[in-house]
């Protein structure tokens, strides 16, 4: 077995393990319903995967909590349609307003 001949000072082990660390998962926000998740994977909260469902989420719930998940899909929708609807087509008058 080999052993060291010279003893290795601090910033020689330093520099030599410094690309060994943990980095921090890069998080994307889901286009259907806005929780974040990792990139290139389904989205937990919703099962949803580049605009299809993959998995049915409400299957695996209970009652309780497929009611609460359900109501808040309603309200999500129901903002969206809101704000396609406040979006009005830009006109030169409304542009020219201060």
């Amino acid at each position: 077995m080999g052993v060291p001949k010279q003893r290795h000072t601090k910033s020689r082990r330093n520099k030599r393990r410094m690309h060994l660390f943990v980095r921090m998962p890069s998080l994307v926000s889901c286009p259907k319903c806005g929780k974040p998740r990792f990139p290139h994977t389904v989205c937990p909260n919703c099962g949803y995967y580049k605009g299809i469902e993959v998995i049915d989420v409400l299957k695996k719930l209970t009652k309780k909590e497929k009611k609460k998940r359900e109501k808040e899909m309603k309200a999500k929708e129901g903002e969206e349609k809101k704000e396609a609807k406040e979006a009005k087509p830009l006109t030169w008058e409304r542009l020219s307003k201060k």
